[in-house]
């Protein structure tokens, strides 16, 4: 038999296995606790299927919440909540130093019913929509409800409880008057003492007739020990969050016959938009996680979520785009040393302890991207000068081989990188080509652009003569010079254009070797999984033209992280961090779709290449309400015979209408 045809079978049946294993578990009941409402929200309808514990984060612009939350065996609710102000620094004042409190109590333990503690609750249901609702009954007596979500501009965070009688006889409730503080040690505090107020609203009795309710509060909140607790309106607070949601759930709206797309979609863009914290520097979007906030990171703020912003119209996730790129040109300087990978402490101090890690490649990317989508000249040329810094530092690092070398990469040593890495020379090529786009639009020396077109191409070459390998039987890339095991990151150079090793990528991605119930292990036969990768390769698969592939795994894993047993965002990584909400996954997720099936890619301040991706299942697709290049527009992609009608329009002016083949690129202007 041919060895190459060999091969070929053999790839074929990898991913034909793989595919057969997760299409059939995706769909079994065991693995969809979680079902989507009409509304949109998601609910977990509890039956058999506890005891459950689960962990969510939710942030406003001055404090942070992960809360624990389950349901024991038998049947009762409980949580805990660790609450992190990011802007009360602590000592030392480094990456992690928020001052955070984990509390556990309940509210409903504090109230008493005709003179009794609540007993024998029964939880019936929980619901996520930007807040967690847990409905229960306590025996045929009550309906309980608890309703857990952050201020969006207090440095607080809230709890309503709700008691509905439902006995047919009037009972008696006692709620207490409860106003505690929490004192911090003052030694510990870059600005002294912490006070932490935890109170309580609408206490009293009350008589309850049948099917009448009484609801009460709880308000946490930190200050610094010579300021007041803010006044707080819960029932305010609430509309704010609700607000917020809907806000962003009505901007950058995807529409597929897939609604588990849809909705894991819609979410995602709630955790990559409220993790922006008020900081003293500004606007600084946060990983999260516990531990990092009030700071911002070359690859999750620059290279992963900035670009992403302009397409959602998010006015505070464009200011803390554009400042956190202003943050790290305040360390460009004419010795081209590295840009600090992390700039902390509300921009005070740095973070540099993994060495340069590829990030003035990160940032290079990233600027140009977003400077480029938000379609703003007066920014674009205020980022000017920080593009033209990171490309010129990225040329000086080139090895003798012509690829970047670097110190580490974004995994900061947990992983081998080598001497030079995949990801950095692969981020370092797609910021040359966006730069010459960019250049153009901004009416820059045309010299210095064509030098950038030529270091790109001698770069493209390089990636390929250095990284390409035939690497465990698949001919894909190796991550660096002494690398044999496959490794996640090699679906990046097809997220930025680079096809040449396509097929044997994309089997490699998609074998046993890799591919888990959790998306891509890091290494190959490794438990270890970073979901940004993963994010990554289905980014880079989708806008490969392997749209169908990509689709099973895409709706896979998006089952997955939507409707499984944690939900309902993309995530971090396992074992590190126990798989943290961390924001800018979030911002990657939504970038699978923009970017990879929808196959948009910015070419001026107010044009981009289109090459859709519309699956064979699929009548047609939407994009709607897209803020980039400085518009509000939508896109309509719908199949006619075997080709592809492309509509584009704002609603007043229909930028193009026609028919292309699929897998065509064509060029819009707006």
């Amino acid at each position: 038999m041919n060895r190459s045809f060999k091969q070929k079978r053999n790839h074929f049946l990898f991913a034909l296995v793989t595919f057969c294993l997760i299409t059939s578990k995706s769909f079994s009941q065991e693995d969809r606790r979680w079902q989507i409402d009409q509304d949109g929200s998601i609910s977990w309808q509890v039956n058999n299927n506890i005891p459950h514990d689960d962990h969510i984060e939710m942030s406003g612009k001055k404090i942070s919440c992960v809360l624990r939350y389950g349901v024991a065996a038998d049947g009762s609710f409980h949580a805990s909540r660790s609450l992190v102000w990011p802007m009360l620094r602590t000592i030392p004042n480094n990456t992690h130093a928020s001052f955070t409190r984990r509390f556990a109590q309940d509210a409903f333990d504090l109230v008493t019913v005709n003179y009794k503690p609540i007993a024998a609750e029964k939880v019936v249901s929980l619901t996520l929509n930007g807040t967690l609702i847990v409905k229960s009954n306590a025996g045929t007596t009550l309906e309980l409800t608890r309703q857990f979500f952050p201020s969006t501009n207090l440095s607080g965070y809230c709890e309503i409880y709700t008691i509905k009688n439902i006995s047919g006889k009037t009972c008696a409730v006692e709620i207490p008057k409860s106003n505690a503080i929490y004192t911090s040690d003052p030694t510990k505090g870059t600005e002294g003492s912490y006070a932490v107020h935890v109170d309580l609203s609408n206490q009293g009795n009350f008589n309850l007739q049948e099917n009448e309710a009484i609801s009460f509060s709880v308000f946490y909140s930190g200050v610094k020990a010579n300021e007041q607790a803010p006044v707080v309106n819960i029932e305010e607070e609430k509309t704010k969050r609700l607000k917020f949601i809907h806000e962003i759930w009505n901007k950058l709206v995807l529409e597929t016959p897939d609604q588990v797309l849809n909705t894991e979609f819609a979410f995602a863009k709630i955790r990559a938009s409220e993790s922006i914290f008020e900081t003293k520097g500004g606007p600084m979007h946060g990983p999260g996680g516990e531990s990092y906030y009030a700071a911002i990171w070359a690859n999750d703020q620059a290279e992963y979520i900035g670009p992403f912003f302009p397409y959602l119209g998010y006015d505070y996730g464009n200011q803390a785009s554009l400042n956190a790129y202003l943050h790290f040109a305040r360390f460009m300087n004419k010795e081209y040393k590295p840009i600090p990978s992390s700039i902390v402490a509300e921009g005070t101090d740095i973070w540099d302890g993994a060495g340069d890690r590829g990030d003035a490649a990160m940032i290079a990317y990233g600027t140009t991207r977003y400077s480029l989508s938000k379609g703003n000249a007066n920014e674009a040329n205020q980022l000017w000068p920080l593009v033209e810094w990171c490309l010129e530092y990225c040329h000086r690092k080139l090895n003798s081989d012509g690829v970047v070398t670097s110190d580490s990469d974004e995994l900061e040593g947990r992983l081998p990188a080598g001497k030079a890495n995949l990801n950095t020379s692969s981020l370092y090529y797609d910021a040359l080509i966006s730069a010459v786009y960019l250049g153009k639009a901004l009416g820059k020396d045309e010299a210095q652009l064509k030098t950038y077109k030529t270091q790109a191409e001698k770069l493209r070459t390089s990636i390929s003569n250095y990284f390409g390998s035939k690497v465990e039987g698949f001919e894909t890339y190796k991550y660096y010079k002494e690398n044999d095991v496959l490794r996640a990151w090699i679906c990046t150079p097809l997220t930025m254009g680079i096809y040449d090793r396509k097929d044997g990528t994309i089997a490699a991605l998609f074998s046993p070797r890799l591919w888990t119930n959790d998306g891509l292990a890091s290494v190959a036969g490794d438990k270890i999984f970073w979901d940004r990768s993963t994010l990554y390769a289905l980014r880079g698969v989708l806008a490969a033209g392997e749209t169908d592939k990509a689709l099973d795994f895409l709706h896979y894993y998006s089952n997955r992280r939507l409707l499984g047993d944690h939900v309902p965002y993309p995530v971090e990584a396992y074992p590190e961090g126990d798989q943290r909400h961390l924001s800018a996954e979030s911002g990657l997720y939504c970038r699978i779709f923009t970017e990879g099936l929808f196959g948009i890619r910015p070419t001026g301040l107010r044009s981009f290449d289109f090459t859709p991706r519309l699956p064979k299942s699929w009548p047609l697709m939407k994009l709607r309400h897209i803020y980039a290049f400085e518009h509000n527009f939508d896109i309509t992609v719908e199949r006619v015979d075997k080709k592809l009608k492309i509509t584009v329009s704002d609603g007043k002016k229909t930028f193009i209408n026609k028919v292309i083949n699929d897998g065509d690129t064509i060029n819009i202007s707006l």
